[in-house]
């Protein structure tokens, strides 16, 4: 009877070995490869140049140069997710952000996400080089424990990191916004309440050379979350605009060392030494109807200059005389951006008192029809302050153009009879310095 008690218990052991062997290699199935060894499928670069991101001897390299993201073509809400990266510099920097937005926020090279640092050798109290948790360009989170100086950070309670050049591994759980992260095996960083907390995973280039290796996911079951909680949706934009230099953009001898690359920012100091139209910065590639998104910021110190009053009709206020009215405002300068080769299809960037995004060359033009004149002149003025940056996003469809301006409707359907159908975007010189980033297309039927 023993023997045969004995031989049960020991059947009974292995049943139970058997299985949480045959969990572990379910559980173990259940992930899915994000980085296929191969090339950078799955994943979009952002704001990179094409070399920024590569595939070397089966790893992803990151030169890190220049600043800016490479995310992951699909959103993920709840998960767990491995990544095993290796800093190659001393003082690396680099991140892995989760719950992405798409793209940056104005004037950032950075998206709306939850960030877990990936840095090396660099150890405070207030940050450290092993796994803070934060949010960033508007993301939002509760620490725990709480931040020695309150700030919206996590920091890991082991520093478990190896050195510069060497692997390390991460492990993050994401389930209903609230996040643990385990380094080299160990939970040392956890997170409440993230907002968004569902979006795109991205790899950030931020002037570390870093590799990344054995990325992979294993997805939970989802709450579908609402539209407050969740990440925006890419909407297929492309990057014009690449941090290193100005590929896909005409190059005359005028124009060198004038517009020029520095880093995320697009730089022009007002001097071109070009021909007429060539001291503008031209895509080289013609464009039909797109939806084109771009930052601005005039970083000149303003003066005070004196300027007209601009109508909803389009026209200036006068008066009784018959003189146009002017008034004071902090002037930094003008710019602007034109539309399908058209120097007339012009989109300004100044400070007039009407604001930023009026048609220039139609509501000046008075044989247009009053209802041209009018749409062409902006409905609001939705400028930051001057010196802050701004978003225009100005959509052309056949002969209708509409620009929204910090997210605000500034002109809506404008029609430009006489637009050329088809036409290069040019970044205009007007004599001041301006500065640009985040430049992207979508091009529409």
């Amino acid at each position: 009877m023993t023997s045969v008690r004995r031989l049960l218990n020991l059947a009974a052991v292995m049943i139970f070995v058997i299985t949480l062997y045959q969990t572990a290699f379910a559980e173990e199935n259940d992930f899915v490869a994000l980085f296929n060894g191969v090339d950078l499928s799955g994943w979009v670069n952002v704001n990179c140049a094409p070399e920024t991101w590569s595939v070397q001897d089966g790893l992803i390299h990151c030169t890190g140069i220049p600043t800016g993201v490479l995310r992951s073509d699909k959103m993920y809400e709840n998960y767990i997710l491995e990544l095993e990266y290796r800093h190659m510099v001393h003082e690396g920097n680099s991140g892995l952000f989760i719950h992405s937005d798409p793209l940056p926020i104005t004037g950032q090279p950075f998206t709306r996400a939850i960030e877990i640092q990936i840095l090396t050798d660099r150890n405070t109290d207030n940050y450290t080089s092993h796994g803070d948790i934060f949010g960033i360009q508007g993301a939002t989170m509760s620490p725990d424990p709480l931040h020695p100086d309150g700030w919206m950070r996590s920091l890991p309670q082991e520093r478990r990191a190896n050195p510069t050049g060497e692997w390390n591994h991460y492990r993050v759980e994401s389930r209903d916004g609230s996040l643990t992260l385990a380094v080299n095996g160990k939970i040392v960083t956890r997170a409440y309440h993230c907002n968004p907390r569902k979006g795109y995973i991205c790899l950030e280039s931020e002037g570390g050379v870093i590799d990344f290796r054995n990325i992979r996911i294993k997805s939970l079951p989802e709450t579908h979350p609402p539209i407050e909680v969740t990440a925006l949706e890419a909407q297929g934009f492309r990057s014009l605009y690449n941090g290193v230099d100005l590929r896909g953009w005409k190059q005359v001898d005028g124009n060198k060392d004038h517009w020029k690359a520095n880093d995320w920012v697009l730089e022009y100091d007002g001097k071109s030494e070009a021909e007429g139209e060539d001291k503008h910065l031209w895509t080289e590639q013609e464009f039909k109807n797109f939806i084109l998104i771009v930052d601005w910021r005039q970083p000149r110190e303003p003066k005070i200059n004196k300027l007209p009053v601009v109508l909803p009709d389009g026209s200036t206020l006068r008066d009784a005389d018959g003189a146009e009215v002017l008034i004071p405002i902090k002037d930094a300068g003008d710019s602007g951006i034109y539309l399908r080769g058209s120097s007339k299809s012009q989109v300004n960037i100044w400070n007039w008192p009407v604001g930023s995004g009026e048609i220039w060359g139609y509501r000046v033009d008075e044989s247009q029809p009053p209802e041209v004149r009018r749409a062409a002149t902006p409905i609001q003025n939705a400028d930051h302050a001057v010196g802050e940056w701004n978003r225009f996003e100005i959509t052309v469809q056949n002969e209708l153009v509409t620009v929204k301006e910090n997210g605000k409707l500034v002109i809506n359907q404008a029609r430009l009879i006489g637009m050329p159908e088809k036409g290069a975007i040019a970044l205009q010189h007007h004599g001041d310095p301006i500065q640009f980033a985040n430049i992207y297309i979508k091009e529409i039927d």
